[in-house]
């Protein structure tokens, strides 16, 4: 961590220069390439009526811990642009990187993103990424400034947010890109078994208002923590409308898991479907209400706290959102959560219903 620190802090000295206006940077030797910075902090306090004990909220990496003001995610990211080269180094801090980077080694815990690009011709706008760079997987990412609710549903934290591999980027007209994805697995940096896993993404923009996209998954998921596992196959929809005073979005998707059990394999099955709506009174206050449903009835993606088999629950939430300036944000959430099952724990007892209130003051810069 200290040795990570150092270096962004030596490449942020040699890089800024300070004249009481901002920052700005100093000339490379590429003429046509610009280096920026850009920050994000995002802070929280959640109340977890159940109470959690050690205060880690379960099923959940963003927003994760209980009664007490914390910082979800924080990052500096240098970028790096220039006619056929583009570079993006984004360490990350918080209770959502401690969460979701668990599994990766020590040195590897504090990446959002870091990766290089190569544009392959002169004249035509394909790319070629490689390193660790953000998922195509549903419409939210763990950077909720740009999303409309201040907490994520269960899609996106059960899908990767970042992925570890080759990317390449073409247009495909003038309304169609796809992104083809050769990767390491289903959301680690460091590889955990042989095969190299697939991923690809179609997007379509109908109009200025209406974003259509489509993303799959293939890989091979047999891990040590996960033995039992072969082939998983994913597919993933969502639509992104905004009309007027409306922000609307809809993602569905679903997911097979294969197993190896005895000496046949079982397919294992787990899908979700949330949609969103954002209205805007004025330009500057806006409220939220979200509706979802998460069904995993063989635990591929969760396993219940209680110990009973499989996991299912709905979820609602309204949420106020007042932008204080175009670079911060505060929000308030309240979310109610109902399962068929006994899945959430309350000290001795479990039940099948559970309530959140989330606070959050956010600055992008």
């Amino acid at each position: 961590m200290r040795r990570l620190l150092f270096v962004l802090g030596v490449v942020t000295i040699f890089c800024l220069r300070g004249y009481g206006q901002g920052i700005k940077f100093l000339p490379l030797a590429d003429t046509t390439a610009t280096l920026k910075l850009e920050g994000y902090i995002d802070t929280y306090f959640n109340y977890d009526y159940a109470e959690p004990a050690d205060s880690n909220i379960p099923y959940f990496v963003s927003q994760s811990r209980h009664n007490e003001f914390n910082i979800n995610l924080a990052y500096l990211s240098l970028k790096y642009s220039s006619a056929r080269v583009r570079a993006t180094f984004t360490p990350g801090f918080g209770t959502y990187m401690n969460s979701n980077y668990a599994a990766e080694r020590l040195t590897l815990r504090n990446i959002v993103e870091a990766n290089v690009g190569v544009k392959i011709f002169q004249d035509k706008n394909i790319w070629v990424d490689v390193g660790v760079m953000g998922s195509p997987f549903t419409n939210e990412s763990a950077i909720s400034f740009d999303q409309p609710t201040l907490t994520r549903s269960f899609a996106p934290e059960y899908v990767p947010y970042y992925l570890t591999g080759a990317r390449l980027s073409l247009p495909l007209g003038k309304k169609f890109t796809t992104n083809l994805f050769l990767i390491n697995g289903w959301q680690v940096i460091e590889d955990v078994n042989t095969p190299l896993a697939f991923a690809g993404q179609l997007e379509f923009k109908a109009t200025e208002q209406l974003t259509l996209n489509m993303n799959t998954y293939y890989g091979y998921e047999k891990s040590p923590s996960a033995p039992n596992n072969r082939v998983r196959t994913f597919l993933d929809f969502y639509a992104i409308y905004k009309v007027g005073k409306f922000n609307v979005t809809v993602s569905s998707y679903v997911g097979n898991q294969q197993r190896q059990d005895s000496l046949r394999l079982t397919d294992n099955v787990w899908w979700q479907a949330n949609s969103t709506v954002r209205y805007y009174f004025t330009s500057k206050h806006s409220v939220t209400v979200r509706g979802e449903y998460f069904s995993d009835p063989n635990s591929v993606m969760i396993v219940p706290t209680t110990g009973v088999k499989g996991f299912a629950s709905a979820s609602y939430s309204l949420g106020y959102n007042i932008e204080i300036t175009p670079a911060v944000l505060f929000r308030m959430e309240a979310r109610y959560f109902q399962s068929p099952n006994q899945v959430f724990t309350y000290g001795s007892y479990t039940s099948n219903q559970h309530t959140t209130l989330t606070g959050g003051l956010t600055i992008k810069f």
